[in-house]
């Protein structure tokens, strides 16, 4: 595994490659949450640069419904279980994209159709991408 101020990420044009190493650590430990659970392209944003409201975004899908919740619970677990304080959850009750905002983390877990429809990657482009499946 690398070490934890080490990502797999593009630099963006201003050469900034990571969020603050806190942030980046509790990204990792949330993306790894995600993935123990079979959670599929489980990527972050680095966004500090972009945005006030928080530092990284944690993009995950799962196959379905159900697995979008799984995938959530574990995150919200693996949050608690470091000492993370949930700001706010959204979407629980459809499935399709469950929101979980830990502050200096926001969490998306979406389903493929809704990730795709929504593109965060895209959107957020400007931001330098962590591949948390290949530093695991």
């Amino acid at each position: 595994m690398k070490g934890e101020n080490e990502i797999n990420a593009t630099k963006n044009q201003t050469g900034v490659l990571a969020a603050k190493p806190l942030s980046l650590k509790s990204a990792r430990s949330l993306a790894e949450a995600a993935i123990d659970r079979k959670g599929v392209n489980v990527v972050g944003l680095d966004v500090r640069k972009l945005t006030s409201f928080t530092e990284v975004f944690v993009i995950a899908t799962g196959t379905s419904d159900q697995h979008v919740r799984s995938l959530a619970d574990a995150i919200l677990e693996r949050g608690q279980n470091l000492g993370h304080h949930k700001l706010g959850a959204e979407g629980y009750e459809e499935g399709r994209w469950i929101l979980l905002d830990f502050n200096d983390v926001v969490v998306h877990v979406f389903q493929k159709e809704t990730r795709d429809e929504y593109d965060l990657e895209r959107m957020w482009s400007e931001g330098d991408l962590i591949n948390f499946e290949d530093s695991k």
